[in-house]
């Protein structure tokens, strides 16, 4: 982990004078979200501020692997976030086609997969179970899954960037912890810091958002991360998920239910546990700060728990999901819209 601390505070600094110019930029050019009956912003926003998210992890990411501290395979796989952060790019300016949006993700999702060798064998229990070439499909099916994860999520002030740094910097530990080498936390950590450069401009009340070009990049990145940890030690699949569980577990028990509902899926809504919390509270600094709570007294201790004993991480895996899914509910995780009577 040489060197890490100063190239982590290149990427806050980069990170931070990039979304300052982007946000400049969207002023003058107009390239705002207006608030509209789907939105959780009462004013206009610059957008796009996730592309100095990309430049600067992109950039440090080059820099780890000339020294060569990322080994080629996670560096090539890291660096297909380019086509994700692009296509969010040309998504935030004219709204593409969701068809060709799904095309773009499965190729760089496919991209990655191939350079890390598919979705190495999983452990359940003290057994190593290899998923041969279906493990292709289903390591392309989660990371495309991550990618729109965070879209989804990416609903109020500072939220996706915040959890981002909480789960970069987390599995980086706890990846090390578990004796992955040293790429993986390296990547991780100057990812995590590039992020924190654009929360500075992010945490609410929020001056500019990531835009598609980088809630789609975020995703994509982490569970990339995820990827490379687990070709080392099976079980890390199982800690990085659970440390992704405040995001998944909302989405999820959201989408179920609607789904349940008969809803369109695929339509803008405001139901997820956290969009319902922030109405009833008024407050996305309040909603934001309560995740980060609830990331660092309940999944963190869960996915540390998973990460000494791997015999038993994917069981812990429903220790953690299972009572956030009751609070999920209770929080009004898909609720019917139409039924709150929330401003």
């Amino acid at each position: 982990m040489r060197g890490i601390v100063p190239l982590a505070m290149v990427a806050l600094a980069a990170a931070a004078l990039l979304t300052q110019t982007v946000r400049r930029l969207g002023l003058r050019h107009g390239l705002v979200d207006v608030p509209n009956e789907r939105s959780s912003h009462a004013r206009p926003t610059p957008r796009g501020g996730g592309v100095a998210v990309v430049a600067a992890s992109t950039a440090c990411f080059a820099v780890l692997w000339i020294e060569r501290r990322l080994d080629t395979p996670l560096w090539a796989a890291l660096a297909g976030g380019l086509a994700v952060a692009f296509i969010g790019l040309l998504d935030d300016r004219k709204p593409l086609p969701a068809a060709v949006r799904l095309a773009a993700h499965a190729g760089a999702a496919l991209w990655a997969v191939v350079w890390l060798g598919g979705l190495p064998p999983l452990q359940f229990g003290a057994t190593l179970a290899s998923s041969g070439g279906l493990g292709y499909l289903l390591a392309v099916l989660g990371i495309i899954w991550a990618i729109n994860l965070f879209n989804f999520m990416d609903g109020i002030d500072g939220i996706a960037a915040s959890e981002a740094i909480f789960i970069a910097l987390a599995g980086a530990a706890l990846s090390l912890l578990m004796g992955v080498s040293p790429g993986v936390a390296l990547a991780a950590g100057v990812f995590a810091a590039a992020c924190g450069g654009f929360l500075l401009w992010n945490w609410p009340p929020a001056r500019i958002f990531l835009g598609d070009v980088g809630s789609g990049y975020l995703g994509y990145v982490i569970v990339v991360l995820a990827v490379g940890a687990v070709r080392e030690r099976p079980a890390a699949l199982w800690v990085w998920l659970i440390l992704g569980g405040s995001f998944f577990v909302d989405a999820t028990v959201t989408l179920v239910r609607r789904v349940l509902r008969r809803e369109r899926v695929h339509v803008a809504h405001r139901s997820h546990a956290y969009q319902q919390l922030a109405r009833r509270w008024r407050s996305h600094r309040r909603v934001t700060l309560a995740v980060l709570i609830v990331n660092l007294v309940w999944f963190l201790p869960w996915a540390l728990f998973a990460a000494k004993l791997p015999q038993h991480s994917a069981a812990v895996v429903l220790m953690a999901f299972v009572p956030l899914a009751v609070l999920a509910v209770l929080s009004g995780a898909g609720r019917d819209e139409t039924e709150s009577q929330e401003p």
